[in-house]
């Protein structure tokens, strides 16, 4: 069947709030590389939107499924339990940042990390407030979307939203808000719109992603946390494209002397599978009662498998020192090109966590038509780029950590082509 063909069956069958972005279709992939029905080959620098820092099938991650396929796929972990989802939350409890008791549990997606995560802190304060940032992402639930600082296109035409939701800046040097700038809008919303007595938490992410993959100040992240050690509010790390050694550690809370109370955790967790985790201070995950928390695919034993095996390739593999010499290596590659390209505004990120944001020539006016054509571009290349940022003027960067060196370098050739197009 031909791809426009499919094109069509989509167009007929699914409903067109789901956006996609390419007008191929897979037909199989292998690390860093996917093909589609036509046989054509593309390098992925997308990754499933960062769930696949192990890349498409690692061998290690396709054969633990597999064993755990020929024993069994599913129970409900609540209705009859299994030694996988213990020994994870253990693996998580012991290399999440802190020395204090943790406790963990599992959840499908990240968006229902994020939701659990607010569920538990409420549980735990017996407040109602929580406050996230300005184009901050948190999923697309109701309460994700409330969460979410960017309007278009994941709140359009969706609320009401849950209340008790506040938003402050994000500290953005490039777009003017500095550390104190953020730190003051937080006054402001306990002057203006909620009594800081009734927050629960104050999410956060280390490195926004959908945002623009801005990373926190490390100055602010202190400050968060002496904030709400002072009024008794939790703090929470949204780590869901953050996390497993994409930014060259296992978490990008790790890069910050500031130890958070609730982590979540989704994406590369499981290496291409649904898996999810809340890890917190064992005090504060006990508060939610018995059934309070779980969900029917909650800790799938499949995703299970691969989380185990997630863990021990970034472990194996040095994953953490190759996201650094990767993304060193990239950011040498873009930050070399600003004399030909001249709307580079900023080459930026930690670890293989890299963007590029592209301005308007000699302007600090957000260029996205020509950030799509590079996309536009890339892609008609065989290289899959995504954009992201409140001005949709960032392509980011979200390659498996065990791309081929020569795979790897090719890539770079056709973003530099990309770029100079």
């Amino acid at each position: 069947m031909s791809q426009q063909q499919l094109m069509q069956r989509k167009s007929d069958a699914t409903p067109r709030g789901v956006g996609v972005m390419c007008s191929f279709f897979a037909e199989r992939a292998k690390n860093a590389e996917v093909w589609d029905t036509g046989g054509r080959r593309y390098i992925d620098f997308a990754g499933g939107i960062g769930v696949l820092n192990t890349g498409h099938l690692h061998p290690k991650v396709e054969a633990a499924v597999a064993e755990q396929l020929s024993r069994f796929s599913h129970t409900c972990y609540q209705v009859v339990p299994y030694e996988s989802y213990i020994s994870l939350a253990e693996k998580l409890n012991q290399l999440t940042p802190g020395s204090h008791a943790k406790k963990t549990a599992l959840f499908t997606t990240g968006a229902e990390a994020v939701e659990n995560a607010v569920k538990i802190a409420r549980a735990a304060t017996g407040r109602p407030g929580v406050i996230a940032f300005g184009g901050a992402f948190h999923g697309r639930t109701l309460m994700g979307m409330a969460l979410t600082g960017k309007v278009a296109p994941y709140k359009l035409g969706f609320g009401p939203f849950p209340s008790d939701v506040y938003h402050a800046p994000y500290p953005n040097a490039l777009h003017g808000v500095s550390v104190q700038d953020s730190l003051a809008g937080l006054e402001k919303l306990f002057k203006f719109d909620i009594d800081p007595a009734r927050v629960a938490a104050i999410i956060y992410e280390p490195v926004q992603g959908e945002g623009g993959f801005y990373a926190a100040p490390a100055e602010w992240v202190k400050a968060l946390r002496a904030l709400c050690d002072r009024h008794g509010i939790l703090l929470i790390a949204d780590e869901v494209q953050t996390g497993f050694a994409r930014t060259g550690k296992l978490l990008a809370s790790e890069h910050f002397d500031a130890v958070p109370d609730l982590i979540t955790m989704a994406k590369s967790l499981a290496g291409g599978f649904p898996l999810s985790a809340v890890t917190g201070r064992a005090e504060v995950m006990d508060a939610p009662a018995p059934g309070g928390l779980g969900g029917t695919y909650a800790g799938n034993p499949l995703a299970l498998a691969a989380a185990h095996a997630v863990l021990d390739v970034i472990d194996s593999e040095k994953l953490n020192e190759r996201a650094q010499r990767l993304g060193g290596a990239l950011k040498e590659k873009l930050n070399g090109l600003k004399s030909a390209v001249p709307q580079i505004a900023e080459v930026r990120g930690l670890g293989a966590m890299i963007a590029v944001e592209f301005n308007q020539p000699g302007s600090h006016t957000p260029d996205p038509d020509f950030a799509k054509k590079v996309q536009q571009h890339a892609l008609a290349n065989g290289l899959i780029l995504l954009t992201c940022g409140i001005y949709a003027n960032v392509v980011r960067f979200l390659f498996p950590l065990t791309i081929e060196d020569d795979i790897f370098a090719e890539a770079l050739d056709k973003l530099e082509a990309a770029l100079k197009a």
